[in-house]
């Protein structure tokens, strides 16, 4: 999995009522619901838009002055939302639908994210403050960090590569220890957002930020949990027995023992991805391929062009930028944009393909007569499932060389990518039990020693050993945690959700092996991720979309097949 976060915020359109459907009032019994759905698009439309620009805009510059205008235009949609006389209609009409008297479902489910939407900002409007103050600074503190080595900076793109390519030991932990700087710069800011988002949480009649989060998201922590145990048991048979095979490839290769490597001796900062160690570089296609072509290429080939997202995107690195990757849906009607910094390898044209991923699954291919309320992914889950079914062509010899792309010693390639893919997922289900443990034990006890909690669930769950004598905030230094809170476990839903989807398409379009399934120039894939997965918008929960693509619910079954062998 990409380090890589993605923000598909519920930016405004220029939507006008006469778009609101006629079965938001008259002989429905509908019109409070139609009142409120109305006043709150016309008032949140302008805000959201005008935020959504201001994020780009800080994300793409960095400057102070820009992160300023962002803070601002989110304190103008907390001060919307925190509306006390608009919550208790919002309540009262909520509490009408589930007694069943909204009869038409589509008003239904509006009011019912209309009401979740509110309930979050029911908070002291100070408090709502502080915390955007403190969540900006922190976003701002990860964009400008550079990571610096013997007093020279250097960009995310050379810690990667260090990691990735060099047999120096010793300048692999100096670049290693480097990446994780941004942690003890943001720590004291994190401690303070965690505190006054669990006192916001209190304040809301939740235990603490993380079940607040996960009923946001209509989502059930005892379900979650029985879901990441299963997959526990699931993967750490195998992860074991594939983890030492990697770890003996890796002391080989950079000559030190296995017992002596640490986190520094992985790929990446922070053990996320499988390491390259097998018989082929899959880099090696792509360093003179032009990957904007690739990505052109593909979605145009399967029925979902993205020529105008690419037009309006960011995708190299500059200075003061993000040096993550994400796309965004501004509007709801069609300004979808994707910020990057491509490299020509194969990260970055796993990256591309994620991203674009998700902006296909957007307000491009949601019909704009589907209500502005429900114009979005059904869930953040959904949305990430979509990235992660494309993303995952990236490692495919028999993708590239349909492209077009030559592959030298195909049938290495071949065996290495199928290796490095089966590991990717094994590797990455492990690295997301860290994530969602260590945020939910975090959130329930802000004042435990947070670093060995951390490095605890590392050593239990990635097995990878922690430096002796090591103190510094590493957990501070993963952008989610400060940025994106409770939200990591959502990609390893979405793994399920992509395994599942993509098995369900490989049988309805191509009747074929979901293994040898490669969707190029068929243009029935894009005909049924519209129909199945894009067009329903957020008209269906996440559960009731993953039943209505798949046939079925959601579950680890199809994922279990994409990694056993």
């Amino acid at each position: 999995m990409h380090d890589r976060r993605t923000f598909l915020l519920t930016g405004g359109a220029t939507v006008a009522a006469t778009l609101i459907p006629d079965t938001l009032s008259g002989a429905d019994g509908n019109d409070e619901a139609a009142a409120v759905i109305k006043a709150h698009v016309t008032k949140l439309q302008p805000l959201e838009v005008a935020s959504g620009i201001a994020w780009w805009t800080a994300n793409t510059t960095g400057k102070d002055e820009d992160f300023q205008k962002k803070e601002e235009a989110q304190n103008k949609i907390d001060a919307a939302l925190s509306d006390k006389k608009m919550f208790d209609r919002v309540k009262a009409l909520k509490a009408a639908a589930d007694k069943g008297d909204i009869k038409d479902a589509l008003v239904a489910r509006q009011i019912q994210l209309l009401y979740l939407q509110y309930l979050e900002k029911q908070v002291a409007p100070e408090l709502l403050k502080k915390i955007t103050s403190k969540a900006n600074a922190v976003e701002q503190a990860f964009n400008v960090f550079r990571a610096k080595v013997d007093g020279q900076e250097i960009p995310d793109s050379k810690v990667r590569s260090t990691l990735k390519e060099s047999t120096d030991s010793t300048l692999r932990q100096k670049v290693w220890e480097a990446s994780k700087g941004v942690g003890a710069a943001v720590e004291a800011d994190l401690a303070e957002l965690v505190k006054l988002r669990n006192e916001a949480a209190t304040q809301l009649g939740f235990k603490n930020f993380h079940a607040l989060q996960l009923t946001l998201n209509e989502q059930d922590g005892t379900e979650l949990i029985k879901l990441f145990d299963d997959l526990d048991k699931l993967t750490k048979e195998p992860f074991t027995k594939s983890k030492a095979e990697i770890d003996e490839r890796l002391a080989k290769k950079l000559n030190v023992g296995v017992a002596d490597l640490m986190p520094w001796h992985y790929f990446d900062p922070f053990f996320q991805e499988s390491p390259a160690v097998f018989d082929a570089n899959l880099d090696a296609p792509y360093t003179k391929a032009d990957l904007l072509k690739l990505c052109r290429d593909f979605y145009a080939g399967i029925g979902l062009p993205i020529d105008d997202v690419i037009a309006r995107s960011d995708l190299y690195e500059k200075k003061g930028k993000s040096p993550h990757a994400f796309c965004t849906d501004i509007d709801r009607e069609g300004d979808v944009r994707v910020l990057a910094n491509i490299v020509p390898n194969e990260y970055w044209m796993g990256t591309m393909l994620h991203e674009l991923g998700h902006s296909v699954y957007s307000s491009k291919n949601i019909p704009q007569t589907v209500p502005y309320l429900l114009r979005a992914e059904a869930h953040i889950l959904t949305t990430e499932g979509v990235a992660m079914q494309f993303e995952r062509f990236s490692k495919s010899r028999a993708w590239l060389e349909k492209m077009g792309v030559k592959v030298d010693a195909p049938a290495e390639f071949d065996e290495a990518a199928r290796k490095v893919q089966r590991n990717q997922l094994l590797i990455f289900s492990r690295w997301c039990q860290v994530m969602l443990r260590f945020e939910k034990a975090m959130y329930e006890d802000p004042k435990q020693n947070l670093n060995k909690l951390w490095w605890d669930l590392v050593e239990q769950y990635q097995q990878v050993k922690k430096p002796k004598d090591r103190n510094a905030p590493d957990y501070a230094s993963k952008i989610h945690i400060c940025s994106a809170p409770v939200y990591y476990h959502n990609y390893m839903m979405g793994q399920l959700f992509a395994s599942q989807v993509h098995h369900a398409l490989s049988k309805a379009v191509f009747n074929a092996d979901p293994k040898t399934t490669i969707y190029i120039g068929e243009k029935k894939v894009g005909g049924f991720m519209k129909e199945k997965v894009f067009e329903p918008g957020r008209t269906k929960t996440w559960k009731e979309l993953a039943k209505f693509a798949t046939g079925e619910e959601l579950s680890p079954a199809a994922f279990a097949k994409d990694f056993e062998g």
